[in-house]
């Protein structure tokens, strides 16, 4: 064990180069800063991004760090990620599928005294990947138009900071403070007549955000939780270069000039979750709401507005002295739905999945291997919208390290 937590180190020291391979793909990336990106560690994907309220003390629970405060004395707890994606991309003329892989997150989890514990992580926040050819657009007081091909690649990640405090054996909280920070480079194309304008934009953006955590133990089988990220401001910078292409050949307008660009808003959002176990079999149910629409801000293609999602999640295992390594493994399953956030010609961009998931013990019965499929549907076939329909396989190695125990033989 202490092998691979000490291989698991080393990629975290390289782990910026993984996420610069982070693709989403989704020509809904191009709004805002990019698909936000759900990093959930654990079997947390396989119940439909349900746990608000799981007081876990053997994995990292990134729903809520309140969960922080119950990890077992001695223990050290780490969580890495990965995803492969198939998706394809339909509209009223053609139908397009693209393959993917990509990291998705890396955590260290440890409790600090018998009440409180921390975490750390680093994971991806937005992805930003499109590519629109052939685009024509109308030039403003003539019957003429130009083609335009615009295309987008990067995103932010984000570095959180997790610390839960137990009040009382019932009641716990907890704080995460997220540092987001990252780029989007744009390339638009225009051609207009006889002349074609590149126009090259590198948009840097940075902040802070903090999430607020409680969890409530009413029985040994009942858990209720709750999380509020409040709102914040994402600071920006621009590069942009600008340089056009005619007969004479080429004329640079403008050579890496630094702008500042409108800050992005991030909006107050809340979720509030249960947990009930039954023996072997627990059950998960959470409803986070974010406020876009009191961010008073709208997107060229678009604009946002109050997003809803509903997560519902099922756990069995069984519990027991005298089992084998089969009864050991976890079953999961979930399902999820999300009204979205963009509205594109008054149609929202809504998101439903199924997923099941199963957690493989290794080593010590206390480490796991999670593994998820997940079927979904993201928009539809409209004039303005394009329907995705994706496969998604999630890896999360959940691994536990004891330290600081004495051998009890040699």
């Amino acid at each position: 064990m202490n092998k691979i937590i000490l291989a698991a180190s080393l990629i975290f020291l390289n782990v910026g180069m993984l996420f610069s391979q982070n693709e989403s793909n989704s020509p809904y990336s191009l709004f805002g800063l990019g698909s936000l990106y759900e990093s959930n560690y654990g079997s947390i994907p396989s119940l439909g991004g349900s746990g608000v309220a799981l007081p876990t003390k053997r994995f990292i629970n990134n729903l809520n760090p309140a969960s922080l405060a119950f990890i077992d004395r001695n223990s050290f707890l780490f969580d890495l990620g990965g995803k492969a994606s198939s998706t394809s991309y339909k509209n009223q003329d053609t139908n397009e599928k693209k393959d993917n892989f990509y990291f998705s997150h890396i955590a260290f989890a440890s409790p600090i005294t018998s009440k409180s514990g921390f975490s750390f992580a680093l994971k991806p926040f937005t992805n930003s990947t499109y590519e629109i050819t052939n685009l024509e657009i109308p030039i403003q007081g003539t019957t003429e138009s130009y083609l335009a091909s615009i295309v987008g690649t990067g995103g932010l990640n984000a570095f959180d900071f997790s610390y839960g405090y137990l009040l009382s054996d019932k009641l716990s909280v907890g704080f995460t403070g997220s540092v987001f920070f990252g780029s989007i480079d744009e390339k638009r194309t225009m051609a207009i007549a006889e002349s074609i304008t590149t126009i090259q934009e590198e948009n840097n953006y940075h902040g802070f955000r903090p999430t607020l955590g409680v969890q409530f133990s009413i029985d040994s089988t009942l858990t209720i939780g709750a999380t509020v990220k409040l709102p914040t401001t994402l600071g920006g910078s621009q590069v942009r270069s600008i340089s056009t292409i005619n007969n004479s050949g080429t004329i640079v307008v403008e050579d890496e000039e630094d702008y500042d660009v409108d800050n992005f808003r991030l909006p107050t959002e809340i979720a509030f979750g249960v947990s009930k176990t039954f023996k072997d079999l627990n059950l998960t149910l959470d409803y986070e709401r974010k406020f876009w629409g009191s961010t008073n801000q709208s997107d060229e293609f678009g604009d946002f507005s109050d997003q809803n999602k509903f997560s519902f999640g099922a756990s069995y295992m069984r519990k027991g002295r005298e089992i084998s390594y089969l009864d050991m493994i976890q079953y999961n399953a979930g399902i999820s739905y999300d009204t979205g956030y963009l509205v594109i010609d008054d149609e929202k961009v809504q998101n439903a999945g199924v997923h099941i998931g199963l957690g493989f013990p290794l080593e010590n019965f206390h480490s796991f291997l999670n593994v998820t499929y997940s079927y979904g549907q993201r928009g539809k076939v409209s004039e303005t919208l394009i329907k995705e329909n994706y496969h998604l396989l999630s890896l999360n190695l959940s691994l536990e390290g004891i330290w600081f125990v004495k051998r009890k033989y040699d």
